[in-house]
């Protein structure tokens, strides 16, 4: 027998499965991790705590370019695998409760 809380996920993934698989809506979801990724790269590039690295960047502007391009880069993927990685857990989560539910009505 299903749980409240089963029941409740049910009720509210079949309502929202549809919505939550949109572009824009998985890029808001996971847009906070990786901004956050990228900001603590960024202050630590930024922070000169290894000298040697501080030389080339200020010798360099170019390579900081490059860094800011890969961290957008690295910032972009990590919000859409997290956010489709989450929603591929609810699914997963969904289609294994339909199935517990269709295997508990047979049975009755």
């Amino acid at each position: 027998m299903l749980s409240k809380e089963e029941k409740d996920f049910l009720i509210y993934w079949e309502a929202n499965r549809l919505n939550n698989k949109r572009f824009l809506r998985q890029f808001s979801i996971g847009l906070p991790i990786g901004v956050f990724l990228v900001a603590a790269v960024f202050v630590n590039i930024l922070s000169g705590w290894y000298k040697k690295a501080d030389m080339i960047i200020r010798s360099n502007s170019s390579i900081l370019v490059t860094i800011l391009v890969a961290l957008v880069g690295i910032a972009i993927f990590l919000t859409i695998f997290s956010s489709r990685y989450k929603w591929e857990q609810n699914e997963q989560r969904y289609l294994e409760l339909k199935e517990k539910e269709k295997r508990e009505e047979s049975l009755q």
